[in-house]
């Protein structure tokens, strides 16, 4: 979803940022009117938010609200709880929730390494390797881009596997389905928050663009990709302006294609800019990485890469291939943490499909997606877990503007959560105000401040925050706030509406049972 570090990160599409645009976008985003006292009775909270959520500001928006006692179990109060609204990343609470409850937190996706034949008595395979992709989201290293496959090295190595004399065969069948979620528009998929869905991926199917001014003035800046191998071609429509003139870049890349337009500006001595873009046909792209990585490593691949991918279907039979080992990713407790916390869109929904492909009945066509099962099967753990039932879902990250929940449903999912055998787990995934994630600019300095752990949801009319939290008075709670269509001046931040809330309900002296 934009945030805050999407909108320092990249220059927008649309958007001019000059230093003083940027110092109020940043200002807006973090800085708003904390309370200045708080109740101390479950009736002045209530009409405190009575008073603040029938504001006059708020005449054109819509408030789905409702916080509840995890100690007592009494709902503390609740504004239009059953209404449906859109919940941006919120949807991604449902996610950790479905992939927990149905997988456990210690469970880890098992990428296998095939070939077609064994290694003979020198090391060299006479055929092909093939690596079978599960939907594994880990292979991001921040350090060293070479270090990704580090594991697949040591499991060629083991098996003593010197030379490919074959191809390199990327395998991208097992996650049925295109390479976007449901839902999503064709402005996604421009942007790296629609990175393509990938059951091979690498950094989060993300490149950076290094944009830099030139030594004069009229000069085309300089553009260059890293990491290697991506694939992008670049068409340089960019200029070299005077001192102090406007800053500003827009990236278009043509659909279907690996072409990226770069337009825009930078001032001669400006510092260079850093745009994230989506890589498209990434398991392409992680074979290529591979072979590459591979060879640096003294293994050979005498041929190409080349990749499978949904609705082809392989032309070999795992139980006829060599099994030469395995990839295991970190236990689903990190990589539902590691979507959580920065609000991460492709692990999301690379996660929700694995889910869904583990429950693919056995009569199931093949055109049936793994979006589709795991929509099934969110819906099986709804129902089975007593949820309210207006949860209509597309797709897991959030990203789609078609998801619709309420904040009713949003909290007795928390509940159920809380008393989950996988509680820790959730909890610690989860965002902590003023510390990290998504929530490390917001609340601090106030009673919310490393108290609040909750999920934000941030899309264009629609902001959402729900988790969980304790008052001054030692209760905890799990609450939920969403707010959509709520058109302000863009000084104001709608961040700032949820996190007032936020703060009014951790200050609370009272309790659910007076």
């Amino acid at each position: 979803m934009m945030n805050a570090h999407f909108l320092t990160a990249r220059a927008a599409r649309g958007f001019i940022f000059s230093n003083s645009l940027l110092a109020t976008i940043v200002f807006a985003l973090t800085a708003h009117a904390q309370p200045t006292n708080f109740p101390h009775t479950l009736a002045d909270l209530r009409t405190r938010l009575d008073a603040r959520l029938n504001d006059s500001r708020f005449s054109g928006a819509t408030w789905s609200v409702k916080v509840v006692s995890l100690t007592t179990g009494k709902t503390i109060y609740e504004n239009h709880a059953e209404r449906l609204m859109s919940p941006a990343s919120n949807s991604k609470l449902y996610t950790g929730a479905l992939a927990l409850n149905t997988l456990g937190g210690d469970y880890q996706i098992t990428t296998p390494i095939y070939a077609t034949l064994r290694p003979d008595d020198f090391g060299r395979i006479n055929g092909d390797v093939i690596i079978s992709g599960r939907g594994d989201p880990s292979w991001k290293s921040p350090a060293n881009f070479w270090d990704n496959f580090t594991p697949f090295i040591a499991a060629l190595t083991n098996s003593d596997v010197r030379r490919v004399t074959g191809d390199l065969v990327v395998d991208n069948t097992f996650l049925h389905g295109p390479p976007s979620g449901g839902g999503w528009t064709v402005d996604d998929l421009e942007d790296s928050d629609g990175a393509e869905i990938s059951a091979l991926t690498l950094e989060d199917n993300t490149a950076q663009l290094h944009v830099t001014p030139g030594k004069t003035i009229a000069d085309a800046c300089s553009l260059t990709v890293t990491p290697p191998d991506t694939g992008i071609v670049l068409v340089n429509r960019t200029k070299t302006v005077a001192q102090g003139g406007d800053d500003f870049l827009e990236v278009r890349k043509l659909p279907g294609t690996k072409t990226f337009y770069v337009f825009g500006q930078l001032p001669i001595g400006a510092k260079s800019q850093v745009l994230d873009e989506p890589v498209p046909q990434p398991a392409f792209w992680f074979g290529v990485a591979l072979k590459e990585a591979l060879a640096k490593n003294g293994i050979t691949v005498d041929g190409n890469v080349r990749c499978v991918a949904w609705p082809e279907t392989p032309t070999w039979s795992e139980t006829n291939l060599v099994k030469l080992g395995e990839v295991k990713s970190p236990p689903l407790r990190e990589l539902v943490r590691g979507f959580m916390k920065p609000s991460q869109n492709l692990e999301t929904d690379l996660i929700f499909q694995h889910v869904g492909e583990l429950s693919r009945p056995a009569n199931a066509p093949m055109w049936r997606t793994s979006e589709q099962l795991a929509l099934r099967a969110l819906d099986k753990m709804i129902t089975a877990k007593k949820i309210p039932g207006d949860v209509h879902f597309d797709e897991g990250s959030g990203l789609s503007r078609n998801n619709l929940t309420s904040a009713q449903a949003t909290v007795a999912l928390l509940q159920m959560m809380a008393t989950n055998r996988w509680a820790s787990d959730y909890y610690n995934a989860l965002p902590i105000a003023g510390v990290d994630g998504t929530l490390r600019r917001r609340m601090k300095g106030t009673l919310a401040a490393n108290n609040v752990r909750g999920k934000t949801g941030t899309l264009r009319w629609a902001n959402s925050l729900s988790g969980y939290m304790t008052t001054a008075a030692g209760e905890k709670l799990a609450f939920s706030l969403m707010l959509n269509r709520y058109a302000t001046s863009a000084e104001v931040s709608h961040t700032a509406e949820l996190d007032y809330i936020a703060e009014l309900l951790a200050g609370f002296g009272g309790r659910s049972d007076e």
